[in-house]
């Protein structure tokens, strides 16, 4: 049996919040505007940087038309500051070796960028896991479209095949990926656990191997 696990960024392997809120609050600065809460920001992750700028934008009251603006100054200074703040989730490294050990091909599939993407993972000496990293701008589409995520497990290949994310996004684009879905509870999540198609959940990174060769198990067994 050849396994594969793709993981999402943002909120499930790394928390990223307090260094997109920096970069919004430096955009809404040259805006003249009033920073905006860390869990305000952090409710706005999930669907990709522009449209994060857009709840900004909307919230902050600043017009539509600099949208384009808006988000040339937070991708600057988010390029330049990409993971001074961001840590990984507590296990993650640990979990990412014991994975790889038991010889499961990783990847990555964010609505993030895929520069910036990377910049986080190279600089908290993660990308040394991943095979594939795919971005928001990777394909014309992004999650919950299903095509990122066909995009990293063609790469990838395996027999049986699992995605890890932490929010409504990540379980509807492994629902329509057809793909199991591995729920991170500790993440940007809103809705409650129980409202999302999930194949298990886990709150912790050390628990999510025993819990991956569970789930894989039974599901090539079942092919």
């Amino acid at each position: 049996m050849s396994r594969a696990i793709v993981f999402d960024l943002d909120g499930t392997l790394v928390d990223s919040a307090a260094d997109i809120h920096a970069a919004v609050t430096q955009m809404l600065t040259e805006f003249g505007k009033p920073p905006l809460t860390l869990a305000r920001v952090t409710s706005f992750i999930g669907n990709g940087i522009p449209n994060l700028v857009r709840l900004v934008m909307r919230d902050s009251s600043i017009p539509e038309a600099d949208e384009n603006l808006a988000i040339t100054r937070m991708m600057a200074y988010y390029a330049a500051h990409p993971a001074d703040l961001s840590q990984p989730y507590p296990g993650v490294t640990d979990c990412l070796t014991r994975l790889q050990e038991a010889g499961i091909r990783l990847g990555v599939c964010t609505n993030k960028f895929r520069a910036p993407a990377l910049q986080i993972l190279e600089a908290l000496d993660l990308m040394q896991y991943f095979d594939i990293v795919v971005g928001g701008d990777t394909l014309p589409v992004r999650k919950p479209d299903p095509a990122p995520l066909h995009h990293a497990f063609e790469t990838l290949g395996g027999t049986s095949r699992m995605y890890v994310g932490d929010s409504e996004v990540d379980a509807e684009t492994a629902q329509r990926t057809g793909i199991d879905f591995a729920l991170f509870t500790q993440g940007y999540r809103k809705t409650p656990v129980d409202q999302l198609v999930t194949a298990c959940s886990f709150d912790a990174f050390p628990h999510l191997p025993a819990i991956a060769d569970r789930v894989m198990t039974v599901k090539a067994g079942s092919v």
